[in-house]
């Protein structure tokens, strides 16, 4: 079944080409919830951008198409306003009977697709011997939220972490696990590196300092390149540390299924990618180094910009093996779609890779290829979150903080109301409660809004926050609990019965929530369902003062419990999409 936004598209369409002929038969009708209800539900500006076309006034053209807008099971006659927008009011018959039809669906009424894709999300990827931070927090949720919503609607999914594995820094780190754990490589046990950032720096200070360090460094770089087998053994163990250290953090974040695919993993491929775009003449020598140049693309001196994938040492960098990792996906993956959430910092990276590789002809044009960047977080003064010694904040840190502030707010709202809890069950709901804030806090905003990290207004009860809608789910659920009423088990025959204002404005934002999943995957955009769930929660609060449930005769009692539990089930599901769990009572 189409959601509705889609259903009245359609039948704009329909509506268009039966009017003005089939050269509008491609057209792409814009629908659009209206700002003022007095207009109706949804408008559409179809006309003004026909107008043009068809050498006609905007407003003309829209009263042939609402003439013809075939429609009538689900809206009133379609009225047209100001120099031409198609004002469409959905009927109450329809709302209901769309209601009715998905009360008891586990999906809500929302379809899989006839032809499920294929998508591959790269996300997360941080850099082994070095700790999680916040741009890997904001990586790993937007990621993880996209994976999630198109994973709901019935996509295939693959979630990839592509770790910096590998490179020149690897031959410091081995120098520097050689000197401070001589017996590391003859031991079978796991090793313990102790603080790994510490242990960084210390191998970046020996190196910039010690030119015998340095030296040594490079020959263990030509050690693993080579495939030393001790070199080998020493890179194993440092990935091994640093793996531990991230499925902590992953471990915290609720992430599950994350395949790790480092650069390690092509570095076999990067000889023959760079060899096959040559092959293709898309190579070009430059200072020593092999390039590709592209149409359009300057440097600060106005000279054409390469894009390098091997440098003049021989080296490969990080082009060369996005390059190879498209082959891979496209070729081998069989992806229709590659979705990299990555910072924006690294936009020109990808916008030239994603380029080139259409250039090569690895990309065919039904794969949708994608670069999601995001802004940076900022402290509260305005400035790039940094601990006060200005160093990058540690996520583990962060993510204890954001748990133990929720604590402390739990604590005060207890004993403002002079309720006892048991401990167990306050450490539950701090956990809870904090980790979701700072996720709830990031993806409700446009993913490329900086934003100002602030623990008081994300453990906020009030505004558009995880707490407050943790909490209206657990004010649905506390109807259940005091009317003693399984909602899962409501008489399958008792129907949705809309009677009030608030109950219709209810049931329009329960049966946008399909739409609003579509333009998540289309735009990429989590921020969307934290729109959508909050205009939910802020209707049914409406809905709840206006309307008494348990109170009220049948069956107008039954339909209104079937409203809470549809609209418990969409936040519940809301939230899931964007790594919530929720709480039965807070």
């Amino acid at each position: 079944m189409k959601n509705v936004v889609s259903n009245i598209k359609a039948r704009l369409k329909d509506a268009a080409v039966k009017t003005f002929g089939d050269s509008l038969a491609e057209i792409s009708p814009v629908v659009d919830a209206t700002s003022n209800p007095t207009f109706g539900d949804f408008q559409s500006n179809i006309a003004l951008t026909l107008a043009k076309q068809l050498k006609q006034p905007p407003r003309a053209v829209a009263e042939q198409i609402a003439a013809a807008f075939a429609a009538d099971d689900m809206c009133e006659a379609p009225s047209v306003a100001g120099p031409g927008f198609i004002n469409i009011k959905l009927k109450k018959e329809y709302l209901e009977s769309r209601l009715n039809a998905i009360k008891k669906d586990e999906r809500l009424g929302i379809a899989r697709p006839a032809a499920p894709r294929s998508v591959i999300v790269d996300m997360s990827s941080p850099n082994i011997a070095k700790e999680m931070h916040v741009g890997h927090l904001r990586s790993t949720i937007i990621g993880e939220s996209i994976a999630r919503t198109y994973e709901f609607l019935g996509h295939k999914l693959l979630k990839v972490n592509h770790v910096g594995d590998w490179g020149t820094q690897f031959g410091m780190l081995i120098v520097e696990l050689r000197e401070k754990f001589p017996t590391a490589l003859t031991q079978s046990e796991a090793l313990d590196l102790g603080d790994l950032v510490a242990f960084y720096k210390q191998a970046k200070k020996h190196f910039d300092e010690d030119e015998d360090f340095k030296a040594r460094s490079r020959q263990e770089v030509i050690a693993l390149q080579s495939g030393n087998p001790d070199t080998l053994k020493a890179w194993r163990m440092l990935c091994n540390q640093s793996r531990q250290s991230f499925e902590e953090i992953y471990a915290i974040l609720g992430i599950e299924d994350l395949q790790e695919r480092g650069e390690s993993f092509y570095n076999d491929m990067l000889a023959d990618t760079i060899k096959a775009l040559d092959e293709k003449g898309l190579v070009e020598e430059n200072d020593g180094a092999k390039c590709i140049f592209l149409d359009g693309y300057l440097n600060e001196e106005g000279n054409p910009q390469p894009l390098i994938v091997q440098k003049r040492d021989g080296g490969f960098n990080y082009a060369a093996t996005d390059l190879a990792s498209i082959r891979y996906r496209v070729d081998v993956d069989h992806a229709n779609e590659l979705i990299y959430v990555v910072d924006a910092g690294q936009s020109l990276h990808f916008e030239m890779m994603i380029k080139a590789a259409r250039k090569a002809g690895w990309i065919p044009d039904d794969v949708r290829v994608a670069h999601v960047p995001f802004g940076v977080v900022l402290g509260e003064d305005g400035k790039k979150l940094k601990t006060r010694s200005g160093e990058t904040i540690r996520l583990k840190d962060l993510l204890s903080e954001a748990v133990q502030s929720a604590r402390q707010d739990l604590d005060a709202r207890l004993a403002d109301k002079g309720k006892e809890e048991s401990a167990d069950w306050k450490d539950e709901v701090a956990r809870s409660v904090g980790i979701s804030a700072v996720k709830y806090a990031d993806l409700s905003l446009n993913r490329m809004t900086n934003y100002v990290f602030s623990f008081k207004k994300m453990l906020s009860l009030q505004g558009n926050t995880a707490p407050y809608m943790m909490y209206a789910y657990v004010r649905v659920k506390g109807i259940s609990r005091e009317g003693g009423i399984d909602l899962a088990k409501l008489d399958d025959n008792a129907r949705v019965i809309l009677d009030l204002p608030s109950e219709m404005e209810l049931a329009k934002q329960l049966l946008k929530f399909d739409d609003v999943l579509e333009q998540v995957i289309a735009e990429f955009l989590p921020s969307r369902i934290c729109e959508y769930l909050f205009d939910l929660s802020q209707k049914f609060n409406q809905f709840y003062e206006a309307a008494p449930v348990l109170s009220a005769a049948e069956p107008v009692r039954t339909s209104r419990l079937i409203l809470c539990d549809m609209t418990a089930r969409t936040i519940q599901l809301g939230l899931s999409l964007l790594g919530i769990s929720v709480l039965e009572r807070m």
